[in-house]
């Protein structure tokens, strides 16, 4: 991910660096930033033009991708292991614009059995609520040797 990608004049607001992503696809999809300090959970993106539909608007599938990202380290923070996604619902308030910072705060509501039920309220500039996340991911399972 790179800072180049944001328009010229972007300002990150305080208390975000940018993440480091453990793979390409939320590389290419990028940035992506996350809270620095202790224990906050936050992740955040600038919406850029890639990530708009035809009406300027954040994608969906956009959306959801950053949301399961975001999910995906309150879920790390729990378990210290692994993890995939079983399912993953979001919640639309109101369109996402093209040039906001999207802010996902997530928060596990349990974990039982190697199964998280998690959730996250998706903000503008970490006020305007304009969304929210829950997903279920499951601890990955050790594979047996093959042999």
């Amino acid at each position: 991910m790179r800072l180049g990608d944001l328009p010229e004049g972007t300002v990150i607001p305080d208390g975000f660096a940018l993440a480091h992503s453990r793979g390409h696809f939320t590389n290419h999809n990028g940035p992506v930033f996350t809270a620095t300090a202790a224990g906050d959970l936050r992740s955040a993106m600038f919406v850029l033009d890639r990530h708009c539909n035809s009406m300027g608007i954040l994608h969906g599938g956009m959306a959801s991708a950053f949301a399961d990202r975001a999910l995906a380290v309150a879920v790390w923070q729990a378990l210290r292991a692994p993890s995939v996604t079983l399912k993953l619902t979001l919640h639309f308030l109101e369109s996402i614009s093209l040039h906001s910072w999207l802010e996902a705060r997530p928060r596990v509501l349990s974990v039982q059995d190697g199964l998280v039920q998690v959730t996250a309220e998706m903000r503008i500039m970490g006020q305007e609520r304009v969304a929210r996340a829950d997903a279920t991911f499951r601890r990955v399972r050790p594979q047996a040797p093959k042999g």
